[in-house]
């Protein structure tokens, strides 16, 4: 359905930090500095995950209401995402545990530095 995602951020090396942590503890790789280091890339097994400072040049804000999903293989890969977002500069912003709206599912809720909305999200197999 996607391409790419890409947030904002005021400073990539705090973010590469945020989320080569959070990433690592859900299973991917450490991002790719590109745009002469004024962004980070994160490839999966399909569209990308890109954070960087805006190309408009305007400080970057977040998008209130806006909300990036995150896989979880598993509820503990979930807790280790979150405490590791907490270790690196995030904030919380819904502590791991089951999700009663949503049966079978586990999740956390994570803000990166700059306050952009991470759901760290586990869903059981049927």
């Amino acid at each position: 359905m996607f391409t790419h995602i890409f947030v904002g951020t005021n400073d990539p090396v705090a973010a590469k930090t945020f989320y080569d942590s959070v990433l690592g503890a859900l299973g991917h790789g450490e991002g790719m500095v590109i745009r002469d280091g004024d962004a980070v890339m994160y490839n999966g097994a399909g569209p990308v995950f890109i954070v960087g400072i805006p190309a408009n040049g305007e400080p970057a804000t977040y998008a209130n209401g806006g909300t990036i999903g995150l896989h979880a293989k598993g509820p503990e890969a979930v807790d280790a995402a979150h405490a590791a977002g907490l270790a690196n500069g995030g904030t919380c912003d819904g502590e791991p545990g089951p999700r009663a709206a949503f049966p079978g599912s586990y999740g956390a809720y994570l803000r990166d530095p700059e306050g952009n909305k991470l759901c760290l999200w586990h869903v059981a197999a049927a």
